[in-house]
């Protein structure tokens, strides 16, 4: 099994509404896509400074299924129509599990 995590920051002009609709986006992919064994979303606690606004977590069987999520066309909605437009930086990583 593969988890695939990636950490969003905003630009710091982002809205209160252009962050829920990242996470309202994000939270919206388990149902749309199968390949999503385990899928968690959200913002950072504000607990220390610096840190990312958003993280993702999301499990996947194996690299086929890595592929098939990121390709998904309601990931690739989200990413287009949610993420970037307000995204400063992003980082990721896959690891297996």
């Amino acid at each position: 099994m593969l988890r695939h995590v990636a950490l969003f920051r905003f630009v710091p002009e982002a809205t209160d509404e252009q962050r829920r609709a990242v996470l309202d986006g994000l939270r919206s992919l388990p149902a749309q896509i199968p390949e999503l064994l385990d899928y968690r979303v959200g913002p950072d606690a504000g607990l220390a400074e610096g840190n990312f606004d958003v993280a993702v977590v999301a499990d996947v069987a194996g690299p086929a299924e890595f592929q098939a999520y990121v390709t998904h066309p309601a990931h690739e909605a989200v990413a287009s129509t949610c993420v970037r437009p307000i995204l400063a930086e992003r980082s990721a990583v896959q690891y297996e599990v």
